[in-house]
């Protein structure tokens, strides 16, 4: 069996703390790198202090040095540090799985582009009930395209910078691409006021913030004498971690190209 040495971005955050975590239980990974940007108060500390006890590696700022003995760097920060990120590993050949959200279109282009030079697993949630929660709703806008109305309710807690969550996007792209309809011209971000009927082809989207909510979807087709509700609830961040190390099992005997929790889990 060959360890794959794993980086961690953001490694002091709630999800970076989860991550570290689950590289410590992975027989199959050994944690080569613990990232923070500079000015943290946690750099120069053992990583191991995170989660209870040593492990010999220092969380830096400097990707650039502390990449250079990775396999791979799992990456759920913020936009702008995982491009920054993505130049890096690039470079040097290091894979990335990348679970960052608001990304924007010309951000995912660049990670295209980088995809001819490394393998990249890129999800909006890396969690794997979430990911067949996706098989199920393109299923079912396929089967319940007419006289049934789309609402897509999200909730997560107060810390969350975004809206709608990346998730609840991708739901509505499943939906719209299963349906045929282009998301960004029927999708509706907020009601209030005197709205006017709803239009048939919309899909709603409504956010929810606040306590320690990890991660609440809710998509409904809602129809005449019946209601359809699809569902997926989150009680711990462990569930995106475990899905991350299942994607860098996946891009272990992969050399480059861009792909998603859907090839992941053979979901194509």
């Amino acid at each position: 069996m060959i360890i794959q040495k794993i980086a961690v971005a953001g490694s002091s955050g709630r999800m970076g703390r989860t991550l570290l975590e689950a590289v410590a239980s992975a027989p199959d990974m050994q944690l080569a790198a613990a990232l923070e940007k500079p000015g943290s108060p946690y750099l120069d500390r053992d990583a191991g202090e995170l989660i209870g006890s040593t492990c010999g590696i220092s969380i830096v700022s400097n990707f650039a040095s502390a990449l250079k003995d990775c396999h791979h760097l799992i990456d759920f920060t913020r936009p702008e540090g995982t491009l920054a990120h993505l130049a890096v590993c690039r470079e040097a050949g290091v894979k990335m799985i990348i679970g960052t959200t608001g990304l924007s279109i010309e951000e995912k282009a660049q990670l295209k582009a980088a995809a001819n030079d490394i393998a990249i697993v890129l999800a909006p949630n890396m969690s794997v009930g979430v990911n067949v929660t996706f098989k199920l709703l393109e299923i079912a806008a396929k089967a319940l395209n007419e006289g049934y109305d789309i609402e897509i309710v999200e909730a997560h807690h107060r810390h969350k910078i975004d809206a709608p969550s990346g998730t609840a996007l991708r739901m509505g792209e499943v939906i719209a691409e299963a349906v045929k309809r282009d998301l960004s011209t029927v999708a509706v971000y907020g009601r209030e006021g005197v709205t006017g009927e709803r239009k048939p082809e919309t899909i709603g989207f409504a956010t929810i913030r606040g306590g320690d909510i990890v991660g609440d979807h809710t998509v409904m087709f809602a129809g005449i004498g019946e209601r359809v509700e699809i569902s997926h609830k989150a009680s711990s961040r462990m569930t995106f971690a475990m899905g991350a190390l299942r994607a860098v099992r996946f891009l272990v005997d992969k050399p480059k190209g861009l792909f998603d929790m859907q090839d992941v889990l053979g979901l194509r």
